[in-house]
This record gives structure tokens, sequence and C-alpha cells, in this order.
């Protein structure tokens, strides 16, 4: 027979990893969504301004050589 201390500690140890899975789940999807978007968002202004700058090189280039 069990004694109250091991059906605690056994109840514990799967409560305990179920609800440790769910909150990592849930803790790594919003960091990830979160330093994924600021990713995105940095490399989306980088990229904005360097085909902004050679454009505007460009013309600028074109409109001097008329």
């Amino acid at each position: 027979m069990k004694t109250r201390n091991q059906v605690w500690d056994q109840v514990w140890d799967q409560v305990g990893d179920q609800v440790w899975d769910q909150v990592w789940d849930q803790v790594r999807y919003q960091v990830w969504d979160q330093v994924l978007g600021q990713v995105e968002d940095q490399v989306e202004d980088q990229v904005w301004y360097q085909i902004e700058d050679q454009v505007l090189d460009q013309v600028l280039d074109q409109w001097y050589e008329n």
C-alpha cells in the first residue's frame, strides 16, 4: 500500500509535468512570435531603406546625366 507521500509525489509528478509542458509551450510560442516579429520588422526596414536608396541613386544619376 502506498503512503500518502508516495501518492502525493506521484500525483505532483504527473500534474507538474503536464502544467509545465502547457506553460512552456505557451511561453515559448509567445516569445518566439515576439522575437520573430521584431526581426521581421528590422529586416523589412533595412531592405526597404536599401531599395529606396538604390532607386533614389539611380533616379538622381539619370536626372543629372540628362
